[in-house]
């Protein structure tokens, strides 16, 4: 089996993760690998806003708490957290987003660091009080966050959940 299969094969999504920082390198190539991500006409409109301290992570999450009427909403207090935000207006946005999340999953298990996808800003980043934070952090103020990517290195190993093989159909002549 070729080496990219086998990495998406073995990706996971964590929930739990080790209070270890990520070094710069590997940050630096899980960022490279988001910027690589096909965009709609190559616009490359995306920004990737990087919240690399607890603090940081957690004044976002203590933002968004009242929204989502989840007083323990923490992000999973991973060790970084990537912001993938686009133009409001750009109707490839979130599909630009969502390519760009996906290499920064693929290249995070590469690395043997773990990552979750978490999807909560899209509804919620025009909040006042979750927007104040948002732009404070540098976020766009004209940008959606589309998805968010929660890295670390995992504290246990998940397991596979099984595929459901009846969602491939070929096209008939």
């Amino acid at each position: 089996m070729n080496e990219v299969l086998q990495n998406i094969l073995s990706r996971r999504s964590y929930r739990s993760f080790e209070e270890r920082p990520i070094a710069k390198e590997d940050l630096d190539l899980i960022l490279q690998a988001a910027i690589y991500a096909p965009s709609g006409m190559n616009r490359q409109s995306w920004q990737f806003t990087v919240l690399q301290t607890p603090a940081q992570i957690e004044t976002l999450a203590a933002a968004m708490r009242p929204v989502l009427q989840n007083d323990g909403y923490n992000f999973y207090r991973p060790a970084v957290l990537i912001l993938a935000s686009n133009e409001c207006g750009n109707s490839n946005g979130l599909a630009d987003c969502a390519c760009a999340l996906q290499n920064i999953f693929l290249e995070a298990e590469a690395l043997g660091i773990g990552s979750c996808w978490i999807n909560q800003l899209k509804d919620c980043c025009d909040d006042p009080a979750v927007r104040e934070v948002l732009t404070r952090l540098g976020v766009p103020e004209n940008h959606i966050v589309y998805g968010s990517a929660a890295l670390g290195y995992p504290t246990q190993k998940v397991e596979a959940k099984p595929r459901r093989q009846g969602t491939i159909v070929f096209a008939k002549d």
